[in-house]
């Protein structure tokens, strides 16, 4: 593992020392900020492409964190990235022209694959908790709530979740917009009082706030059903997901909580061949990302195409076509 580590760190210092813009052959791939799932995973995604595509295609890749998913889209639009990581939920509205994006459709990228659930990490002090469930962040009695960077992925799925439960956000809650490092050092420092921190499990600011606190210090809010289905009412992309007790330092209990689809997109204008030997090249070394991220585990040929809110590139519909997978119609490249 260390070793594989140092290869990593060695292909980046590469590519970082090479890479000043983005075009067909360097590639930048937009994620998020350090301390979720995003940004590992965009290394690690990367990585794998520059050592296997380097060589013999003269294709590298370099991941650089962001602010997330709202970021990212318009960084592909000014073509300052070629590959981007989004939550489903940013994908949707923007290419439909919903939500944040109303009336003003973003439709430059296209889908190459669903990578793994965005799992809701609510963390709050245990303090304020009476019920366990996401509700308790109404007793947090004007102490700031962080939720997110501003423009950020986590601060659009967070504003769509608590709106579609009844909270007035701005109003209800004292806001911060720290990245999920700053929010768990705020917690910890007793600061804030809860959190917003989306994010492939384990993620590790959750990892360090449970090492920290403990349960006795701090939990993650799980849903109910009937939480779940007003979420759902709103947006039918959420999903229950069970975060398993002892996935975090000293977790006791299951964690109920709710998951989106992270998916991976890339330039609509980037060429076919690019895409399709990107795509080719990840669904062939799945052990090699998950070595490097257990969120990437969830990655696999037969879901490539679960909740992906955009038609394909035709880069990887090519390589879906040569797996026999069959594509819906909406998927269809356009």
């Amino acid at each position: 593992m260390k070793r594989l580590f140092a290869t990593v760190l060695a292909f980046l210092v590469i590519a970082i020392g090479s890479l000043s813009f983005a075009d067909d052959r360097n590639l930048i791939i937009a994620t998020a900020t350090p301390g979720g799932t995003y940004y590992p995973v965009g290394v690690a995604i990367g990585t794998l492409i520059s050592m296997k595509l380097k060589a013999s295609h003269g294709i590298q890749a370099t991941a650089i964190n962001s602010a997330g998913s709202g970021e990212n889209i318009a960084m592909l639009k000014k073509k300052e990235a070629d590959l981007a990581l989004l939550q489903s939920l940013f994908g949707h509205e923007a290419y439909a022209g919903e939500g944040m994006y109303a009336g003003k459709p973003e439709r430059y990228f296209r889908a190459i694959t669903m990578l793994w659930q965005n799992v809701e990490h609510f963390p709050i002090l245990k303090e304020y908790v009476k019920t366990g469930t996401i509700v308790d962040l109404k007793n947090l009695g004007g102490k700031p709530f962080s939720i997110g960077k501003r423009g950020s992925g986590t601060e659009g799925s967070g504003r769509a979740i608590l709106k579609s439960l009844g909270f007035n956000v701005d109003k209800d809650f004292k806001l911060e917009y720290l990245d999920y490092n700053q929010s768990v050092d705020a917690m910890m420092d007793k600061r804030i009082g809860a959190a917003n921190i989306p994010a492939g499990v384990p993620a590790a600011a959750i990892t360090q706030l449970y090492a920290q606190l403990g349960e006795k210090g701090a939990i993650v809010l799980g849903f109910t059903d009937e939480q779940l289905n007003k979420v759902r009412s709103s947006y039918p992309i959420w999903v229950r997901y069970v975060i398993k007790k002892g996935t975090y330092p000293g977790q006791t209990k299951d964690i109920r909580t709710i998951a989106q689809p992270n998916i991976l997109v890339a330039r609509k204008d980037l060429s076919e061949q690019t895409v399709y030997l990107i795509t080719k090249t990840i669904f062939e070394n799945l052990q090699f990302l998950a070595n490097i991220h257990p969120a990437t585990k969830e990655l696999s040929l037969n879901e490539a195409l679960d909740g992906l809110p955009v038609p394909l590139h035709p880069g990887a519909y090519k390589y879906y076509k040569e797996k026999g997978l069959k594509i819906p119609k909406e998927l269809m490249p356009k």
